[in-house]
């Protein structure tokens, strides 16, 4: 094999970071491979790669015969070509010839080329798919090589990394050349080479940014709990600190909001809230909808939903932009809240004094029976208004109809 093969073997196993040992079962592979289409077999037959001396070699162990009655020339070979190499050697003899590669012909030389080519690619393969595996979570930074409306190609350590649109954050722009950060999210195994997806929007990007700027997170001291988010708009965080000194909120703001300051920017100026964990459920709902302070937390324990009550003028901040403040409060509590405003909840009870339309009597049989306003005779309903003497189904239905207009 010439020598510009073999440094650029040389080459391939110091840049792929291939093992020698298994780059060694490869050679022998591909070249027994070879052998047995020249010979028709390869048992006795050796492939040693030597990086040192940057070449193939190939050994055969023979039995040396008389010139002129050699039958197998992978197993055999003539005596006067074994003195020729040692001039003790007798007939009978174990002898161990040192093959030239080049004398299989052109043809078979050319397919183990490509055989250890392609065996090379299997490998490096391999090699790529199993490091970027181990790599899942991990934040990245590359150029951007290639863009269009369905993925960006990047660079990352001389590997091309992909990420999709939907990875992609909505409002962010990227240009060729630009110098981006993500984190690895999947390692796709394809007909060709491995696929690297990587993802901006991830809410794993967000908490790995805390960890990089936050050492008490990445220490551990403080635990991110759980991460809501609207990849380019809002995010919120709950976190709690396992050491009763540190302030899990100050410590992710850092002193005069240097730490979140690094991230927001990483994010394109993504509003971030940072809130303090508690086991607490109705002050983790209060402290999910901050600044607004709702007057008011009701659980409805069956469902998992829970109405909160918010001053009419807070009521839009409550909601946010297109609802993201409400959505993100649900995800990171775990509860489906409905806001309501403070004047819609609590309506001023009407007296049934007051109801011009009801008749004395009326008025006298529904007082009688402990019904002084008009919500409790609609929450007593027809057939219990039927159950009042004096009361007749008409005379029921005509008060509730009475009483309904004034609720609608």
């Amino acid at each position: 094999m010439n020598q510009a093969v073999v440094d650029a073997i040389s080459q391939i196993i110091r840049e792929k970071n291939i093992d020698r040992d298994t780059f060694q079962e490869i050679i022998e592979s591909v070249f027994l491979k070879a052998i047995e289409k020249r010979y028709g077999e390869s048992d006795n037959f050796t492939v040693i790669f030597n990086v040192e001396k940057g070449d193939i070699e190939i050994y055969a162990e023979k039995e040396v015969v008389e010139d002129g009655e050699m039958e197998d020339e992978a197993t055999e070979i003539e005596l006067s070509r074994a003195l020729a190499t040692d001039p003790d050697i007798e007939v009978g003899d174990d002898f161990v010839e040192v093959i030239d590669f080049h004398s299989f012909g052109r043809r078979l030389v050319l397919s183990a080329k490509q055989n250890l080519i392609q065996k090379i690619k299997e490998i490096e393969k391999q090699n790529l798919y199993d490091e970027f595996s181990k790599r899942i979570g991990e934040i990245v930074i590359g150029d951007v090589h290639q863009s269009n409306k369905y993925e960006l190609r990047i660079n990352v350590d001389k590997t091309e990394v992909v990420m999709p649109q939907n990875e992609q954050i909505y409002n962010e722009r990227y240009r060729r050349g630009q110098s981006i950060k993500a984190i690895i999210t999947e390692v796709r195994e394809t007909n060709r080479d491995p696929e690297i997806i990587v993802s901006r929007r991830s809410e794993m990007f967000v908490r790995r940014l805390f960890e990089l700027e936050v050492p008490e997170i990445y220490d551990g001291i403080v635990e991110v709990k759980a991460i809501a988010r609207e990849a380019g708009d809002r995010t919120k965080i709950a976190v709690t600190s396992n050491d009763k000194r540190v302030d899990p909120v100050g410590a992710c703001v850092g002193m005069k909001g240097v730490r979140i300051q690094a991230i927001v920017r990483e994010l394109n100026n993504e509003k971030i809230d940072i809130i303090h964990f508690t086991s607490d459920r109705e002050l983790m709902v209060r402290r999910s909808l901050a600044p607004v302070i709702p007057i008011e937390i009701l659980f409805q324990d069956a469902d998992k939903q829970v109405v909160v009550v918010i001053p009419d003028d807070q009521m839009s901040m409550a909601i946010g932009r297109r609802g993201q403040n409400i959505r993100l409060a649900c995800e990171i509590t775990g509860y489906q809240i409905q806001p309501v405003k403070e004047s819609e909840y609590y309506i001023e009870e009407l007296p049934l004094a007051e109801v011009e339309e009801l008749t004395p009597t009326m008025l006298e049989k529904l007082t009688a029976a402990g019904l002084t306003n008009a919500d409790d005779v609609m929450d007593a309903g027809l057939e219990r208004l039927k159950e009042i003497p004096g009361i007749g189904e008409a005379t029921a239905q005509k008060i509730l109809d009475i009483l309904g207009n004034y609720f609608e």
